[in-house]
């Protein structure tokens, strides 16, 4: 399905969310737990939202299942962002989401900025595009480093020390953004 999508088949695209809908969904429900405030998005809204910006793409190229999530991932990413940034512009500037980021980023206090994590992470970006992948991957698609590894095409040796690393490194920039301005 994937193939036939990559190659310009919108049916196939259709019946292949169809089939990971749930998967999605359990996806969506993980990154959402994160919020403090869950009950402004639901996540089938985010897969609905998920599902209209991947139909908006003109063309796809996902090599696999993984890479599939991957994606998702970074859209879901993406989408909790905008919708982060629409609320706390509605409420002119105050109360952003805030995440609580389990068995992901260690720190102090489990509570934390999205808007602040996607600061952080684009810095990460711009220093280490790899580190910044595994994170997002892991975090926001909840994919294994066995799978990380098959998406980014390294091995899962590699994956394990880009979070080991990730994880110190984004802790320090939630830190100081707790103690300042990032």
């Amino acid at each position: 399905m994937l193939r036939r999508w990559s190659d310009g088949d919108l049916s196939a695209r259709d019946v292949l969310m169809s089939q990971v809908y749930d998967e999605l969904r359990a996806l969506a429900r993980r990154a959402l737990s994160r919020e403090q405030n869950a009950n402004t998005l639901q996540p089938t809204a985010l897969v609905h939202e998920l599902y209209v910006r991947l139909i908006g793409q003109s063309a796809v190229d996902i090599r696999d299942r993984g890479h599939f999530f991957a994606v998702s991932a970074t859209v879901m990413r993406h989408i909790l962002v905008d919708h982060a940034r629409a609320r706390q512009a509605q409420r002119r500037g105050g109360g952003a989401i805030q995440v609580e980021m389990k068995d992901a980023i260690a720190s102090t206090n489990p509570d934390m900025d999205i808007l602040a994590i996607d600061q952080a992470l684009a810095r990460l970006e711009a220093l280490d595009a790899r580190k910044a992948r595994v994170v997002e991957m892991k975090f926001f698609a909840g994919l294994t480093e066995h799978e990380i590894a098959g998406v980014l095409n390294v091995g899962r040796a590699t994956v394990e020390r880009d979070w080991a690393f990730a994880k110190s490194w984004l802790q320090i920039q939630m830190e100081s953004h707790r103690s300042g301005p990032l």
